[in-house]
């Protein structure tokens, strides 16, 4: 594979990651205005209140989670997998002695192929590590040294 297609793999991963966060999150506000409906239909005093008020803060915590999502969808818009660059920057695959990185989204490990590649978001503690590295750069992360063998 390409740098150029192992950049777009992930980032497709990257997108479904979001796509599929983003339903369940619709889903959880559609489910919680449905039961919100249902208890307004519900009059047994201050049961019904507490309930109400449970469903009201299950509504604005997936909200919140809605607007952090809404967030990173332009994000991912940035990233330019033809785009190469001799440091760390949004939409690199930064390659150490130990993991490749590519700097996206922080969801973990992304198995392609016959290699696992990290997927770090540019503001996550590994990404700053990162961010503006040069090939031959080192950075410490949790007590163990890693040197950057090549940026792509």
């Amino acid at each position: 594979m390409t740098v150029v297609e192992i950049k777009s793999e992930l980032l497709q991963h990257c997108q479904k990651q979001v796509d599929n966060r983003f339903s369940r999150i619709k889903q959880t506000i559609a489910d919680i205005e449905e039961s919100l409906l249902e208890e307004s239909k519900s009059s047994s005093g201050d049961k019904h209140e507490t309930g109400r008020a449970m469903l009201q803060i299950e509504r604005e915590n997936a909200g919140k989670q809605l607007q952090e999502i809404e967030k990173i969808i332009p994000l991912l818009k940035k990233i330019e997998v033809a785009a190469t660059s001799d440091y760390a920057r949004l939409g690199s695959l930064i390659y150490t002695d130990k993991f490749t990185y590519f700097i996206s989204l922080s969801i973990g490990t992304v198995p392609l192929g016959k290699k696992d590649y990290l997927c770090v978001a540019l503001n996550s503690p590994v990404g700053l590590l990162l961010s503006g590295k040069r090939k031959g750069e080192e950075f410490n992360l949790n007590g163990s040294s890693y040197k950057i063998t090549s940026v792509k």
